[in-house]
């Protein structure tokens, strides 16, 4: 029963992502999110991936708070990636940075597979990743300053004005985060949505505890440091603007 219940872990999470939430009287309970639930079929290599390595990879909801050296087995800099998509620019990151551990988060369990198998492929050791919900994640497991940096690479942009309120970076977002950075601890978000991007600037200018990086006190150019997707190059060809900002914790 146990191993049936780990080669179905991957199809368990899909579901579990998708499932109604219901008040104690039976009425629908329903959420205001920042992202759509995109809960579609795993190919058999994405199944096989969550299945045979969530022990080595995945980090689920808990009660308690991480304990980030015990999970990583250090005591190296923690980099949180909200909504990490396929993975691939995730994993090239932690490729490239042994000294930091990367912790990513993404509802979409297919991208959970594929971010898995890409991992692997790589041999990269230093990344974890949770297939929850991030607001849950920062309020009940990530302990005070206990992250290097918080980065959001091409978030859902929710283009419709009405829809705006759904938006991630919010200024309650913001508060959230703040509490968990170290001292220079770093916020880097990038957008393909000028509209968003504009909303960005103004929630983590107001933002007291923060710095702007950028010499315009605006945008920076896309640090070499940050991996071009195949989204973005496929922006970059049909002419769409991306907007990069980098602040930090005072």
């Amino acid at each position: 029963m146990q191993q049936e219940s780990v080669n179905n872990l991957a199809e368990q999470k899909r579901k579990s992502v998708n499932t109604m939430e219901f008040t104690a009287d039976g009425r629908y309970l329903r959420k205001v999110r920042s992202f759509v639930l995109r809960t579609g079929r795993l190919s058999e290599a994405q199944k096989r991936a969550m299945n045979e390595n969530w022990h080595k990879f995945g980090l689920e909801h808990q009660a308690a708070h991480f304990d980030f050296p015990a999970i990583f087995g250090n005591n190296n800099p923690v980099v949180l990636e909200i909504g990490f998509g396929m993975g691939r620019s995730l994993v090239d990151m932690a490729k490239q940075n042994p000294h930091y551990n990367y912790l990513g988060i993404e509802v979409h369990t297919p991208g959970v597979g594929a971010c898995i198998a890409y991992a692997l492929e790589q041999q990269v050791t230093n990344l974890r990743v949770i297939c929850h919900d991030a607001i849950e994640i920062l309020k009940d497991n990530i302990p005070v300053e206990s992250l290097a940096g918080l980065q959001l690479f091409f978030p859902d942009p929710w283009h419709k004005a009405k829809h705006h309120k759904r938006r991630i970076v919010q200024p309650t977002f913001i508060e959230s985060i703040m509490p968990k950075l170290i001292h220079n601890g770093f916020i880097h978000m990038a957008t393909d949505w000028q509209n968003y991007a504009e909303q960005m600037l103004e929630v983590l200018s107001q933002q007291p505890g923060l710095q702007n990086t950028s010499s315009t006190n605006d945008f920076i150019p896309r640090p070499d440091f940050r991996p071009l997707t195949k989204f973005e190059q496929r922006g970059h060809r049909l002419g769409h603007g991306v907007w990069d900002l980098y602040f930090i914790k005072k």
